[in-house]
């Protein structure tokens, strides 16, 4: 994972290929050549690689979702990318901000206060599957152990 890299290609008619490449000159100067050299060495593993990869997130996600269960926050399953976005408990009085506190100081849990991406995020938390399923777990035995509403 490389998260705030951005790689990406496009094909297509040449006429429209001069388009985005004019539009694109306007709006960056380029790529750092490292992030262009990893792209290039992952897009080229096998099916396998990714396979296992994808494996290892499902895994992580579903331990994210026992954490906010045991939260009682509601998501929605099979979100894309590398969070697990959820709804603050159905009658939490606080803001995400609040509730990201109290969630760390009752159980070292830092879960992201949605707030903090704009006014629209407040009614919200993020986690990310970026940690290894292992982190996950113990975060979620100190929510059980631990938290009170």
């Amino acid at each position: 994972s490389m998260a705030g890299w951005r790689v990406g290609m496009v094909a297509g008619r040449a006429e429209w290929i001069r388009a985005i490449l004019s539009f694109k000159s306007n709006m960056d100067t380029g790529m750092f050549y490292p992030i262009q050299a990893a792209a290039e060495t992952a897009l080229s593993l096998g099916r396998e690689w990714f396979d296992e990869l994808n494996a290892i997130y499902y895994r992580r996600e579903r331990q994210a979702y026992a954490l906010l269960d045991a939260l009682g926050c509601r998501y929605r399953p099979r979100q894309a990318g590398l969070f697990v976005w959820a709804e603050l408990p159905e009658g939490y009085e606080g803001d995400s901000f609040s509730f990201s506190d109290e969630v760390l100081e009752q159980c070292d849990v830092f879960l992201t206060p949605g707030g903090i991406f704009g006014s629209e995020g407040n009614g919200y938390v993020r986690i990310t599957l970026c940690c290894p399923e292992e982190l996950l777990k113990r975060a979620t035995d100190n929510v059980v152990a631990r938290y009170r509403r």
